[in-house]
């Protein structure tokens, strides 16, 4: 078997190419919602052509999750130190106070237009909350094999009460999600309190 590797046709990639069109896009959703977020207003946005974009995304709704998790990512990163409850703490509270903002805004309208184009927000799972749910469910884990989280309930489950029950109670309104209750969220959650 050869180790030659076929050549690759057209340009490569451009990183600042990418920025512009992702900063474009998530800008247009945040002040001028996610209807004018088209792929033609993004393109005069950035200066980059429809093509280039039409190649390196397959739908305007992936181009639309990949803007939004360029941003998460630089507003919420995970915590890299600490306990679990403490790293699982700072990025809930977090992410309660940017739910609060834009940031809450472009989510919901982003997971609102997977559900109307796909009939499911799989792609926003798949491109934005896998990768990130993960990581979190390994910082749980980590905490209970060294009994930091005392609460013997699965990973997964305890992940999804936190994010989900802050993600429901600020999407329809039923409580304040501020900083603050996240960490006591959090603390009842992963104590097993």
């Amino acid at each position: 078997m050869s180790d030659i590797k076929p050549i690759r046709r057209g340009r490569p990639r451009s990183v600042e190419t990418e920025e512009a069109i992702l900063d474009s896009a998530y800008r247009m959703m945040a002040i001028d919602g996610l209807t004018a977020a088209t792929i033609d207003a993004i393109a005069r946005e950035s200066g980059v052509s429809k093509m280039t974009i039409y190649k390196w995304w397959p739908s305007r709704e992936a181009l639309l999750i990949d803007a939004f998790l360029k941003q998460a990512a630089s507003m919420l990163p995970i915590p890299e130190s600490g306990d679990a409850i403490a790293r699982i703490s700072r990025h809930a509270a977090a992410y309660a106070a940017a739910l609060s903002g834009e940031f809450g805004k472009v989510q919901l309208a982003v997971i609102a237009e997977c559900i109307a184009r796909t009939g499911s927000a799989r792609m926003f799972s798949e491109r934005y909350l896998g990768a990130r749910r993960d990581i979190t469910v390994a910082i749980i884990k980590a905490g209970q094999k060294d009994g930091c989280v005392t609460s013997p309930e699965p990973a997964t489950d305890l992940y999804d009460r936190i994010y989900g029950t802050l993600f429901y109670q600020d999407a329809f309104g039923f409580r304040a999600v501020t900083a603050d209750h996240a960490r006591k969220l959090v603390k009842s959650v992963l104590s097993g309190a």
